[in-house]
């Protein structure tokens, strides 16, 4: 039997006594949270994707810029805004808001 002592590569003290989700940073926040909060999902109008495709969005202000069909209220623009043809049915199967709140994860 050997009598060493395992190395421990941490110096100092713990500052969240072993605990990984101890310390509140923005990737978990969320976590432990008896708050219900909504977020709109990626591709929903107010998504991260899917707000890029509105008039103001990157995407949406070309087809504004260049006007006439491809504004917001052409022929073809239309299609893609939340109530088109194209854009609807991207808001009703991939839109909408994702629940986060108190979960699996939640803190003691």
């Amino acid at each position: 039997m050997s009598s060493q002592q395992p190395s421990n590569s941490h110096v100092g003290p713990k500052a969240t006594g072993g605990k990984v989700g101890a310390v509140p940073t923005p990737a978990n926040a969320h976590i432990g949270t008896d708050k219900l909060e909504t977020k709109p999902k990626a591709f929903d109008s107010e998504g991260a994707i899917g707000k890029q495709f509105t008039e103001t969005g990157a995407i949406g202000q070309i087809g504004e810029a260049v006007g006439g069909p491809l504004s917001s209220s052409g022929v073809i623009g239309k299609q893609f805004t939340d109530q088109g043809a194209i854009g609807g049915s991207i808001q009703e199967a991939l839109g909408g808001s994702k629940q986060s709140g108190p979960g699996i994860f939640k803190s003691n």
